[in-house]
């Protein structure tokens, strides 16, 4: 009995010290107590809440020991009356804490860093499984980055495809002018042609250079923002972790409460509890500190994405501009019209053996017939031989 009454600190240095907060217009401070008569032997902070006087301060924070208000003790009273206590304080209040100097290092256990693998484990899961499991994703999947998290993914494959389709659109616009071969010696046609092609051998590097800056957007931009949200997942991972750890605790205090028993750690001064609701904060300040970040990087992320898409259309346009009047301004000044075509091909010799089609694959069944009539050929010339050969 004796045992449980002695005070167990976990080895978690307390530094004195006083704090003067002015109320805001609701005569409030801005934090939640804990603990107190009559099972616990201390006060202490649970929550600062955000832009409130004490969370402008900054002086207390959850796990802090409340000793004092306004000069009168709390010792032996109740979370209500000390609650009482402040509110009846008009303006300025005085508050005397103990400054609890925790180690957020001390709080993550094995236990933290198993329910922050569960939170990876159901993050992954789709909301059927985790509701059959019993598991919820509430939290995880109603964040403003959990859809842009889930869309670069997409949208990375996205744009790589359109590169490689922009690619080949050029090509495919390009590489007919390097095509083509003037059969006719001494034509002004062939002239205009390389003239052509030296314009659009420009134009193609101009192209591939406009290709290289918007790989750059996938290939640097994208991934450092993926590795920003993946450090704002493992803090919100960890946040999350450690409230469901108080969440846990505090269950525990009230089935202990409910049968009337007395809790060791509360009785003790639940050094434990306050530990982890200072590792809590913390891990919560560093969530909202990399939410803020991410979201910024995602903001800016699209405004570049926006930004190069017009700028590099704008480059398009204006190089296809500059080569279309290169190309009307060689042929202006060009009389190669009109052109003569040979279709009887009596004005030139031409090679028999050389023929050229408009589809690119012959159909097999005439591949077949081919094949079958060079062997009849075979067949009927080796006949003939054997018969000339038996007449004479």
């Amino acid at each position: 009995v004796f045992l449980e009454l002695l005070p167990c600190k976990w080895g978690i240095p307390i530094v004195p010290g006083t704090v003067v907060l002015q109320k805001d217009p609701q005569n409030m401070i801005g934090i939640s107590i804990g603990g107190g008569a009559p099972l616990c032997p201390c006060l202490y902070v649970v929550q600062v809440f955000d832009n409130t006087p004490a969370s402008h301060d900054g002086t207390l924070a959850a796990g802090d020991e409340l000793v004092g208000v306004n000069g009168k003790s709390v010792k032996g009273k109740t979370k209500v009356e000390v609650a009482k206590m402040i509110q009846a304080v008009k303006g300025e209040v005085t508050m005397y804490y103990n400054k609890l100097q925790a180690d957020p290092k001390q709080g993550k256990t094995l236990d933290i860093v198993m329910k922050k693998v569960k939170h990876r484990f159901v993050e992954g899961m789709s909301s059927g499984t985790a509701d059959s499991l019993g598991l919820s994703r509430a939290i995880l999947c109603n964040g403003n980055t959990s859809k842009p998290l889930a869309d670069i993914p997409v949208n990375t494959m996205n744009n790589s495809s359109i590169l490689v389709c922009a690619f080949r659109g050029f090509r495919s616009l390009v590489l007919p002018v390097f095509s083509i071969e003037a059969k006719i010696v001494e034509s002004k046609f062939l002239l205009i042609c390389l003239e052509e092609i030296s314009v659009g051998l420009k134009v193609h590097c101009f192209y591939l250079q406009m290709l290289s800056d918007l790989s750059t957007y996938l290939n640097k931009a994208v991934p450092d923002t993926k590795l920003t949200i993946k450090k704002y997942a493992d803090g919100k991972f960890e946040y999350l972790s450690y409230c469901l750890k108080v969440k846990e605790m505090d269950d525990e205090e009230y089935t202990y409460t409910a049968l009337q028993e007395p809790l060791y750690r509360v009785c003790t001064g639940n050094y434990e509890y306050r530990l982890i609701l200072r590792c809590r904060q913390e891990a919560r300040d560093r969530f909202a500190r990399l939410r803020k970040d991410v979201l910024e990087k995602i903001e800016l992320l699209d405004q570049k994405h926006v930004q190069d898409i017009v700028f590099q259309l704008q480059r398009f346009v204006s190089a296809m501009s500059h080569y279309h009047d290169d190309c009307c301004r060689a042929l202006k000044h060009a009389d190669v019209f009109p052109i003569e075509v040979d279709l009887t091909r009596t004005m030139q010799c031409y090679n028999p053996q050389t023929s050229y089609t408009d589809d690119e694959l012959e159909p097999m069944a005439t591949l077949a017939e081919d094949k079958v009539g060079s062997r009849q050929d075979a067949a009927s010339t080796k006949e003939n031989g054997e018969k000339l050969l038996e007449d004479f």
